[in-house]
């Protein structure tokens, strides 16, 4: 679900089913013309729709992190901690173009890259991306 789509009346309601947030990391440079920043946004949303289709409901999509060299992620970091101290649980950040070090971003509970799952295709992605989102969750449960 994306975070558009609640309103205020409903989040009350809907907050303790959401635990989960996900951050898309677009990674532009500002260099791309528009059909190239275009491109680089269908990758990103065909991407999360791995996530976002068989998790809805327990995971709400805020607003992309559109630019950014990955030279800096503090800025990114910070995004995550600050939106964890509003009550979610878990962030995640999906990227479909940019590999994203875990060391850079400790606010990060799950990183999913599409170069990471780069041999993957179809059916097979698609399981990587849930088993990995799945046994988070399942770890966390546990302890």
């Amino acid at each position: 679900m994306k975070f558009s789509e609640v309103d205020e009346a409903s989040w009350q309601e809907l907050q303790p089913y959401f635990d989960t947030c996900l951050i898309p990391y677009t990674g532009l440079t500002g260099s791309e013309n528009p059909m190239q920043a275009t491109t680089a946004l269908e990758r990103l949303r065909d991407f999360m729709d791995l996530v976002e289709i068989p998790f809805k409901g327990r995971i709400i999509t805020y607003p992309a992190f559109q630019y950014g060299l990955q030279q800096d992620l503090s800025l990114l970091n910070e995004i995550c901690r600050q939106i964890k101290s509003t009550g979610f649980k878990y962030v995640f950040v999906m990227s479909a173009d940019c590999a994203l070090p875990e060391k850079d971003l400790p606010e990060v509970d799950l990183i999913l890259t599409r170069p990471e799952f780069e041999a993957l295709e179809g059916k097979e992605l698609v399981a990587a991306i849930q088993e990995k989102i799945q046994n988070l969750w399942n770890c966390e449960q546990l302890s």
